[in-house]
């Protein structure tokens, strides 16, 4: 472990801190840090950075109740940046979406990489930008009657295949389940960090239930 006193902050005396989500890994935000924003975040396991532009200390969600509870911190081998990562409670960025880094400029895609993220993106556009001879246009057109009557059917089709022992069908009947459960998703306003969030409370709970039944 490192001190406070190693780190190598500007002639400003700030230092970057990129704050990434500990669960998903995502990039949240870059914001500052000087050394007085910085103890306050190891002491309150909050984050709390410097306003360039305010010249001020803000404790992210005290206004907003977004806080950034604070799992790690790490600094680069030149000790002059720093990677936070957190839980968080909300949204990281002001607009409300979950990161602030959201607005695409460049994707190489023959090294894009499949993500659950991106599927998402993809079904959403699919309901905002309407594309004639879309399935996935035509359910959102449907409505939530036909979304929910496709998850029905694709359940049934999971249990069937797994009960036939079938692991390769099991795997495109789960792939099918996903992708109509997803419809459903965009369809209600509910993210992968609503899912991911309600499971890692979930994980919590299990996890203290164990230890109860150990003790």
């Amino acid at each position: 472990m490192i001190k406070i006193e190693e780190l190598k902050f500007d002639d400003k005396g700030l230092i970057p801190a990129i704050v990434v989500d500990a669960s998903t890994k995502k990039v949240l935000t870059l914001a500052y840090m000087n050394e007085e924003s910085l103890k306050i975040s190891m002491e309150k396991n909050l984050t709390c950075f410097f306003s360039r532009s305010r010249q001020e200390l803000w404790l992210k969600g005290e206004t907003s109740g977004n806080y950034q509870h604070i799992v790690s911190i790490t600094a680069d081998c030149d000790k002059d940046a720093l990677v936070v990562e957190v839980n968080p409670d909300g949204p990281a960025c002001h607009t409300g979406e979950t990161s602030c880094f959201y607005n695409d400029l460049y994707e190489n895609p023959e090294e894009a990489v499949f993500s659950l993220e991106a599927l998402m993106k993809l079904i959403e556009g699919r309901k905002i930008n309407k594309q004639e001879g879309s399935y996935t246009t035509y359910l959102f057109e449907k409505g939530v009657d036909k979304i929910l009557k496709k998850v029905g059917e694709e359940s049934t089709e999971v249990i069937i295949a797994a009960a036939t022992d079938d692991k390769k069908e099991t795997i495109y009947e789960i792939a099918d389940l996903c992708y109509h459960i997803m419809v459903l998703m965009i369809e209600m306003g509910i993210s992968l960090d609503d899912i991911n969030s309600e499971l890692a409370s979930r994980h919590v709970i299990d996890k203290k239930v164990k230890q109860e039944k150990m003790t």
